[in-house]
């Protein structure tokens, strides 16, 4: 069925107004800044607006691809959805940091381990040649030396 001249002008009068609004960021409720809600806010199917108006929906798709370019996001839910990935991002390589500085920190404690458990064996051995020596010779160990230190030096058991 052709449209008369004035319903046409009237749907495209309709169209322009939906096209508006929704780039001015008046999103309804349900809706996006997107061909699907644009049609149903003119009042007529996406079919026809792909089919018989489909140089306002181009129309429709430049102006908010250029919105979009120039900073502006007229569909709040799309700008959310910008603010969260650009926080996810943030918040990923934060994790991706924080995971190496962990991993070395787990390697540097390793190795202050391992240093701390030679210097034990070190000590231990150490005990074990003082204690060989003094029973071999008590005299390089001064009676005065030994009882001084056995008043401020606990005895550690040997392994």
């Amino acid at each position: 069925m052709a449209l008369r001249h004035q319903q046409r002008e009237q749907i495209e009068r309709r169209i322009r107004a939906a096209i508006d609004r929704l780039l001015a960021g008046q999103i309804p409720p349900g809706g996006a800044c997107d061909v699907k809600t644009l049609a149903r806010e003119a009042g007529i199917s996406r079919a026809s607006l792909y089919r018989t108006w489909g140089n306002l929906k181009d129309e429709f798709e430049k102006r908010r691809a250029a919105a979009w370019a120039a900073g502006q996001q007229p569909d709040p839910r799309e700008a959310r959805i910008a603010q969260l990935r650009d926080l996810n991002q943030r918040l990923t390589g934060k994790l991706a940091r924080t995971h190496a500085e962990l991993t070395q920190l787990k390697e540097r404690h390793r190795l202050l381990l391992s240093v701390l458990a030679a210097k034990d064996d070190e000590l231990q051995r150490l005990r074990r040649e003082l204690s060989t020596l003094s029973r071999e010779s008590p005299t390089l160990i001064p009676d005065e030396a030994q009882r001084d230190g056995a008043k401020s030096v606990v005895p550690l058991p040997c392994r």
